[in-house]
């Protein structure tokens, strides 16, 4: 559990400052005025990381903000967990640390992944464990299977290898 935690949080922290139109406490007019923290721009930061191979972000019906990050494997993944920004996100939201060791229960040679973190904000925090206005947060973590196809693009980064994937566009000039 507190593996997952830890990669949820630079996760989610990259949807709690990067999405476009993201609600926090201090955006709302009848908020409290608060001082808005200086935060570095996380989303900037993943996809400079050796290794992401594209991030997209989106918002659902349901409220829900998600954020897809793509690695290239789990050495990866892991160079974004130990940077120094995503350890000042971590000692922000949940500065009582106690993390564990990172991806575990991951094999090694795993080969792609996919990172989905999704959020729900609300009014109030919900939680003894952060103070984070949200309802929900979660993290899930993706390998592609062979096969698929696609006409004139893909929702992953093209530089995401997938075995058998069909490229069914006709014009290919």
């Amino acid at each position: 559990m507190r593996l997952r935690v830890g990669i949820l949080v630079c996760l989610s922290s990259l949807l709690l400052f990067s999405l476009p139109g993201s609600s926090t406490p201090q955006d709302k007019p009848d908020a409290k005025p608060q001082k808005k923290a200086a935060f570095p721009d996380l989303v900037a930061g993943l996809r400079a990381t050796p290794g992401c191979l594209g991030v997209e972000t989106a918002k659902t019906a349901s409220g829900k903000e998600v954020i897809f990050a793509w690695f290239e494997d789990k050495k990866a993944v892991l160079k974004w967990y130990n940077s120094e920004m995503h350890k000042e996100v971590m000692k922000k939201f949940f500065p009582d640390g106690g993390y564990g060791k990172p991806l575990r229960d991951v094999p090694d040679d795993s080969g792609p992944i996919m990172a989905i973190a999704s959020i729900t904000f609300t009014d109030k925090p919900k939680f003894k464990e952060t103070a984070l206005p949200i309802s929900q947060i979660a993290i899930e973590l993706y390998t592609p299977l062979s096969g698929g196809i696609f006409l004139g693009g893909r929702f992953a980064p093209e530089k995401l290898k997938v075995p058998k994937m069909r490229d069914y566009t006709l014009d290919k000039k």
